[in-house]
C-alpha cells in the first residue's frame, strides 16, 4: 500500500418525514394502487398539453399520431380499426405520462410533509442591542435573531453565540434532539427546527424563499430537476431515432402504391407502425427514472441538488472517505492492558479503572469496562471514593487519575501521554521500566494509542504498564471496500493521523489508499490529482475546511449537522449525517444508470421484434416472400397491427414498477454487467413481444369481425 502523506425530541405523531412519506406511498397497493393512480391520472391528462410534450421528442410524435389518426376515425367513423389504433395510441400517451405523473406524484407527498414543517414565524431580532419581533420572511441576509427554549427557528443560519439542544426530527426524522453551538463544525441551523434548551444567537444565512427546506421542496417536487448530460444525450439518440423511422414509414407509401398494396398502408396503419417502431417504451420511462432516481436518495434522506451529482454518482471511481466516524467509530476503545516486567496485567487493569472513574469520556469509559470483563474487577464509582482527590484531565498536564488512600496508605494513580506519566514518576522520585518505551513505540506502530499507566505508594513511584487504545474499525467495512473493488471503484482514507497509525488503520480497513495528516489543502491536491487522470471523485465533510474540496470533488456531500459553507459548497446533503452513507449513494447512482441503460436495451430490442410483427403483416399480400417472416402466424394484418399497438402500450405500465425501483445492482465489474444486461433485457426484449403479440393476436381473433 502507497502512501499520499506530505511529509429527535419526540415529535408530533401527525407529521411525517420525507423518508416516512415516501414509504407510506408504497404500502398496501404498492405502485400500482388505485388511489395512487386515481391521483396521478388528472396529471398524466394535463401533461398531454403540446408544450409539454414537446420536450419529449418520442412521446411528441406520438401524440401528433394520435391526433391524425382521431381526425382519420371521425373523418370515417364506421371504420372499426381506426377506432381501436385511436384509442390505443391515446393510451399509449397517457399511460408515459402516467409513469412520470407516478413519480413525480411520490416527490409530491414528500413535499406535502416538509411544507408542515415549513410555518411562518415571528422572530426576534437584534437591531442596535435591542430586540424587535419581526415576522420571519422581514429576515435579511446578516441578522442577528435570538431563539431560546420552545422557539422555532426562523430561517437558515449559524449560531454566533451560545449552545442549545435543537429538535430536527420534522426534516431529519431522527426523534434524538441535536446539539447545535457557536464555533466548529456544528454550528449550522435549519429554518422550521424547534430549540428545546438554553438559548443561542443566529445569523441568517438565506434569504426568504430560499432556505433550506424551501429548497427540498422544489428539488422533491421536481420543479428544480434538470434533465442530467447522459439524459440529454440519450434523448438525442432517441429524436435520431425517431427521424430515421418517420423517414422510413414515410418512403413505405410510395413502395406500396408500386407494389399494388396500397389498401394496406393507410396513414392509420402508418401511424400505428410509426409508434411500434419508435422507442416508445424508454422514451415514455426515461424521465421517470430520473425522478426515481432522485426519490430513492430522500427515502435515504439524502438531498441531491441536482440530477448531475446522482449520475455522476453512479460513474465515480475514487471515494475519498474519513476516518473518524466513518470508516472507524470514532471513538477510541480500550483494547489491551499490557504490563511491565514484574508486574501483572491485573495491576495494570486495576490502577487503570481506578484512574478512570472519573473520566466519563468514551475513552474512559471503555477502560473500566474492559477491566471488568477482562479481570472480573468489579464496576466501581466515584461515591464508593468519598476522600479520593480526582485529578481531571488538562491539556497542560495531559494526565488524569485519582490520589486515594486505601487501607491506611495514600495512593496516586495516573494514566496519561507517555512523557507526561514519565515526567511525573521522575519528579516523584521513582523509575520507569526499560521495556516501557518499548510497548508504547509498539502499540504506535500498531496504529493504535498508548496510554501509560503509574502509581506512587509506599514502594515509590513507578511505571505498571500501558493501556493500548485502539480506534475500532466499524463492523464490515472491509467487506464493502470489497465490494467498491470489484466495481473498479479505488477508496482512499483521509486522516489528521500519523502515517503510522494511519496504514494501521487502512490496512485493518482494506482501503487502497490514505493520506495522513491531512490539510485542506492537501485534500485539494489530491482531488485535482485524480481528476486529471480522468476520474469522477466522491468526498464527504462537515466543516468550513472541507467547502473548498467539496466545492472541487464532482460529488460534494456535507453532512446536515455541519456547517453553511460546508452545505453550500456541496452538491448533496446527508441530513442523518452518516459519512459512510457515500457507499450507498454511490450505489444508487450507478443503480439508476444501469436501469436507463437496461430499458433502453429492452425498448430497441421491443421494437425489432414489433418489426417482424408488423411488416409482414402489411406487405405479405403484395409480396407472398414475406410471409416466410410471418413466424408468429398473426390471423390477419389488422390484427397484427392492433396486437402490436396494444402490447406497445401495455409494456408501458407494465415496466413502470421496474422503472421506480430500480434494477437490482450487483457489485461487479462493467464487462460482467453489460453481458448480464444485453442476456437478460436484450434478450428478453426480443422474446416478450413475440410472446405478447401472440397472446394479444389469439384473443382479438375471439372477436367476430377480427379474427
Amino acid at each position: 500500500m502507497s502512501t499520499l502523506t506530505p511529509t429527535r425530541a419526540p415529535h408530533d405523531e401527525g407529521a411525517r418525514t420525507p423518508r416516512e412519506a415516501s414509504d407510506a406511498g408504497r404500502v398496501g397497493g404498492g405502485l400500482f394502487d388505485p388511489k395512487q393512480l386515481l391521483r396521478s391520472l388528472p396529471d398524466a391528462v394535463r401533461k398531454l398539453d403540446p408544450r409539454v410534450m414537446v420536450k419529449s421528442p418520442v412521446m411528441f410524435v406520438v401524440l401528433v399520431g394520435s391526433v391524425v389518426t382521431t381526425a382519420l376515425a371521425i373523418k370515417n367513423p364506421g371504420d372499426w380499426f381506426g377506432w381501436a389504433i385511436t384509442a390505443w395510441l391515446w393510451l399509449t400517451t397517457i399511460f408515459a405520462n402516467l409513469a412520470e405523473a407516478v413519480a413525480e406524484g411520490r416527490g409530491k407527498a414528500q413535499a406535502d410533509t416538509l411544507r408542515k414543517a415549513k410555518t411562518d414565524t415571528v422572530a426576534r431580532r437584534i437591531t442596535g442591542g435591542d430586540e424587535e419581533r419581526v415576522p420571519g420572511t422581514e429576515l435579511r441576509v446578516g441578522d442577528l435573531v435570538v431563539c431560546e427554549a420552545g422557539d422555532t427557528i426562523p430561517g437558515d443560519g449559524d449560531v454566533v453565540e451560545g449552545v442549545a439542544s435543537v429538535d430536527e426530527s420534522a426534516i431529519t426524522g431522527e426523534s434524538a434532539p441535536v446539539i447545535r453551538e457557536s464555533g466548529g463544525d456544528r454550528s449550522a441551523v435549519t429554518g422550521g427546527t424547534k430549540v428545546l434548551s438554553d438559548r443561542i444567537v443566529i445569523k441568517i444565512t438565506t434569504k426568504p424563499g430560499e432556505t433550506f427546506i424551501d429548497r427540498m421542496i422544489n428539488l422533491v417536487e421536481g420543479a428544480a430537476r434538470q434533465k442530467t448530460p447522459n439524459e440529454i444525450a440519450l434523448n438525442i439518440l432517441l429524436a435520431s431515432l425517431t427521424i430515421v423511422f418517420l423517414l422510413a414509414v414515410v418512403t413505405l407509401k410510395p413502395f406500396a402504391i408500386y407494389a399494388g398494396a396500397d389498401g394496406q398502408t393507410s396513414m392509420i396503419v402508418l401511424a400505428a407502425l410509426l409508434v411500434c417502431l419508435i422507442p416508445t417504451t424508454i422514451g415514455a420511462l426515461l424521465s421517470a427514472i430520473g425522478i426515481a432516481g432522485m426519490d430513492r436518495l430522500v427515502q435515504r434522506n439524502v438531498l441531491a441538488m441536482s440530477g448531475r451529482a446522482v449520475e455522476a454518482a453512479g460513474d465515480v471511481s475514487t471515494l475519498l472517505l474519513d476516518k473518524t466516524g466513518t470508516i472507524t467509530l470514532g471513538n477510541r476503545q480500550a483494547a489491551e492492558f499490557v504490563p511491565v516486567k514484574g508486574t501483572t496485567g491485573a495491576e495494570v487493569a486495576n490502577a487503570a479503572q481506578l484512574s478512570s472513574l472519573a473520566d466519563e469520556t468514551p475513552e474512559g469509559r471503555s477502560i473500566v469496562v474492559l477491566a471488568k470483563e477482562r479481570y472480573g474487577l468489579r464496576e466501581r464509582h466515584q461515591g464508593e471514593l468519598a476522600h479520593a482527590e480526582w485529578i481531571a484531565f488538562t491539556a497542560q498536564t495531559r494526565m488524569s487519575g485519582v490520589d486515594l488512600t486505601e487501607n491506611g496508605e495514600e495512593r496516586k494513580v495516573r494514566k496519561g501521554a507517555t512523557g507526561s506519566v514519565v515526567a511525573w514518576v521522575k519528579e516523584n522520585g521513582g523509575h520507569v521500566a526499560e521495556d516501557a518505551q518499548a510497548l508504547t513505540d509498539t502499540i504506535s506502530q500498531a496504529g493504535g494509542t498508548p496510554l501509560l499507566v503509574a502509581v506512587q505508594d509506599g514502594e515509590g513511584a513507578r511505571v505498571l504498564g500501558v493501556i493500548h487504545l485502539k480506534d475500532v474499525v466499524k463492523e464490515g467495512m472491509r467487506e464493502r471496500f470489497d465490494e467498491l473493488r470489484r466495481m473498479g471503484i479505488k477508496t482512499i482514507m483521509i486522516t489528521g493521523d500519523n502515517p503510522l497509525t494511519a496504514k494501521a488503520i487502512a490496512e485493518e480497513a482494506g482501503v487502497d489508499d490514505f493520506l495522513a495528516e491531512a490539510t485542506p489543502e492537501d485534500k485539494m491536491a489530491l482531488i485535482k490529482r485524480e481528476q486529471a487522470g480522468g476520474k469522477l471523485v466522491a468526498m464527504t465533510g462537515d466543516g468550513t475546511n472541507d467547502a473548498p474540496a467539496l466545492a472541487q470533488a464532482d460529488v460534494g456531500v456535507a453532512m446536515n449537522t455541519g456547517t453553511s459553507a460546508a452545505k453550500e459548497a456541496g452538491n448533496m446533503v446527508d441530513l442523518d449525517s452518516d459519512p459512510t452513507k457515500l457507499i450507498e449513494i454511490v450505489e444508487i447512482g450507478k443503480q439508476l444508470l444501469i436501469t436507463r441503460g437496461a430499458l433502453t436495451t429492452f425498448s430497441i430490442a421491443n421494437d425489432v421484434a414489433k418489426y417482424f410483427a408488423i411488416i409482414p403483416a402489411m406487405f405479405a399480400v403484395a409480396y407472398p416472400g414475406l410471409d416466410k417472416l410471418n413466424i408468429m402466424q398473426l390471423a390477419s394484418p389488422e390484427s397484427a397491427i392492433l396486437s402490436a399497438v396494444i402490447f406497445n402500450a401495455l409494456i408501458i405500465i407494465a415496466l413502470v414498477p421496474l422503472a421506480l425501483k430500480g434494477v437490482r445492482y450487483r457489485p461487479t465489474s462493467a464487462d460482467t454487467m453489460l453481458r448480464r444486461n444485453l442476456g437478460l433485457y436484450g434478450l428478453g426484449g426480443l422474446v416478450a413481444p413475440f410472446i405478447g403479440i401472440k397472446i394479444i393476436d389469439l384473443l382479438l381473433s375471439l372477436i367476430p369481425g377480427i379474427g
